[in-house]
């Protein structure tokens, strides 16, 4: 129960009037009778507004979110009473969802059911939580504010944004992969599983002809292949401190695991089963499973997975993943490389190439490519420009060494690391690298 600003100014007005009266410009009793009439209406007002019925509220929003996606959140209220009340509502979101509009100034109708919607931005993923509901009531005379607190918890699941599968399912529908930067390469040679017989078409390889189906249809008839399926991919995401690095609005980490994400759901198109493991943090593994279910089965298992502070030990990640997968895999190892890493990557790697195909894709902090290419302007610019040129050609030369062992690397920036993971892929089944 607080006192309204309306409270206050009655309250300066009767003092005014007082000092009036006080020098005898005002009659005391009339001074008096309105005293005595404010105090009335003001403990009347009070009175009424706590024997009336609080309001019901009730708060609607959805179960799940992707991040960084507006979304609205629905606040419904019932007003019990034979008087329209004027309400303040305020809901008590988490800190990392942005919320518009709030608090809302609101004329709830008599005896009538109302709502009312406030626009939300979730910037984190994992489980967030909305708490208590808080509606002020205005007294009939609008002196006081009585606040009305429901404890109503929501927890909401804020995944990953899963609105680039949706367009890379409706691109590649509509054959405009291009659109997203996938690139798609005729295939060289005969490696791949043989899908279906066709007429020869101009670009098609002399290998690919079926001397007797064009024997006996007297045309010229080409075999057509398929990319093999029923192939594992595993993908190794690095959930240390470096992941944190922020370039954009999002972290190297929410970038990288986007990326999973979609080349999940291409792999898991082509027909081959995905599996997770992370390390150097919270360490999960997701065996490798088939079919469009798997989806949704690592945004389950994956939305609330955030980078710590822990430095990659890649090493013991080769071992963990040796004991839990024996069969051939595709291993994309997706980090944040540095030059300090080389050994211990290059060993870890190497204990899982006598098993496994590999791939390391590791995101490139563009606040280093930026700063490289700064103009010298003085003597502590050219210390910084100087260590960043070093920091940038260590860590080449720490992918061109995976390179020459026969490891593939990428090496980009997170923005570009959904395309590039997918145009490797993709290059690597239609080569039989896989």
């Amino acid at each position: 129960m607080t006192p309204s600003k309306r409270l206050g100014v009655c309250a300066l007005i009767i003092a005014g009037l007082g000092l009036l009266t006080a020098f005898q410009l005002l009659s005391p009793a009339v001074w008096l009778a309105l005293a005595v009439l404010y105090g009335c209406a003001t403990l009347a007002d009070l009175v009424i507004l706590r024997v009336e019925q609080a309001p019901h509220l009730t708060r609607h929003l959805p179960s799940s979110l992707p991040v960084g996606v507006p979304a609205t959140v629905r606040l419904q209220l019932e007003n019990r009473t034979a008087r329209p009340r004027a309400a303040l509502l305020h809901d008590l979101h988490p800190h990392s969802v942005k919320a518009a509009h709030l608090p809302l100034k609101v004329i709830l109708p008599a005896s009538s059911t109302s709502h009312w919607d406030y626009r939300i931005w979730p910037s984190e993923r994992g489980d967030q939580v909305f708490r208590a509901l808080h509606c002020t009531i205005a007294s009939p005379l609008g002196l006081w504010w009585y606040r009305h607190m429901l404890q109503k918890v929501s927890t909401v699941r804020v995944y990953p944004n899963f609105a680039a599968m949706s367009r890379y399912a409706m691109l590649a529908s509509e054959n405009r992969l291009v659109a997203i930067g996938v690139r798609k390469k005729r295939r060289r040679g005969l490696g791949s599983e043989f899908q279906q017989l066709r007429e020869f078409r101009q670009g098609d390889s002399l290998r690919q002809i079926d001397w007797r189906a064009m024997a006996r249809t007297r045309k010229l008839i080409a075999r057509e292949y398929q990319d093999e399926r029923d192939q594992t991919i595993l993908f190794l995401l690095d959930c240390g401190r470096r992941m944190r690095a922020k370039d954009g609005e999002l972290t190297h980490f929410d970038e990288s695991l986007n990326a999973l994400l979609l080349l999940a759901y291409v792999a898991l198109r082509k027909g081959d089963a995905v599996g997770v493991g992370t390390f150097a943090g919270e360490n999960r593994w997701l065996s490798p499973l088939k079919g469009h279910a798997g989806v949704n089965r690592l945004l389950n298992q994956l939305y609330d997975v955030q980078p710590g502070l822990n430095t990659p030990d890649y090493a013991q990640m080769a071992i963990n993943i040796l004991a839990r997968h024996k069969k051939h895999a595709l291993v994309i190892i997706i980090t944040n490389l540095r030059d300090e890493d080389a050994v211990d990557l290059q060993a870890a790697v190497a204990t899982l190439a006598r098993r496994h195909s590999i791939l390391v894709a590791s995101t490139r902090e563009e606040a280093i490519d930026h700063l490289a290419d700064q103009p010298v302007a003085g003597f502590s610019d050219a210390l910084r420009i100087t260590a960043a040129h070093h920091y940038t050609k260590s860590r080449l030369a720490c992918l061109n060494r995976l390179r020459a062992g026969g490891v593939a690397c990428l090496d980009v920036a997170p923005g570009k690391l959904s395309t590039e993971l997918i145009n490797t892929y993709l290059a690597m089944k239609a080569s039989g690298a896989i």
